[in-house]
């Protein structure tokens, strides 16, 4: 991938991604957490909810996707069915993807809600390294093992 430079200071103009599910609530916060952590410095990293229900995960909180309505984005990615089919058209020209990924929130004994957001977890990290690998933006392939 070609890196693009702000040209009156030289500095990487980083590219912007949206993580969008229905509630803002598991799977987007925590696609949004992964890509920060592992290629924060190559990427400005929002997500947002269809109808976000108000979950929060340290500094990360629940969003409506109205707040990026107008937002220009290169990535956006959906992470759910029902995302993908209400996604709002966005400003500009940007590559969407669709990863469908089950809702960890199940009704369940505390082990099978335990293994659901387990597997949720799992498959997005798997996406995000991915998606990593195939931006060519994979510094230390160490670290996404």
């Amino acid at each position: 991938m070609e890196k693009r430079f702000d040209m009156d200071d030289k500095n990487i103009i980083k590219k912007k991604v949206l993580f969008l599910c229905t509630g803002n609530s598991a799977r987007s916060q925590i696609a949004e957490g992964f890509l920060r952590s592992l290629a924060g410095d190559e990427y400005d990293v929002f997500s947002a909810g269809i109808s976000p229900v108000g979950v929060n995960f340290f500094a990360q909180y629940s969003k409506s996707v109205d707040e990026f309505k107008d937002k220009q984005f290169d990535y956006v990615i959906t992470l759910c069915d029902n995302a993908k089919e209400s996604c709002p058209v966005f400003p500009g020209k940007y590559k969407g993807i669709h990863w469908s990924i089950k809702d960890p929130a199940i009704k369940g004994t505390q082990k099978e809600k335990h293994d659901a957001f387990h597997e949720a977890v799992y498959h997005i990290r798997q996406k995000i390294v991915q998606f990593i690998k195939e931006e060519g933006l994979a510094k230390d392939n160490n670290t996404l093992m």
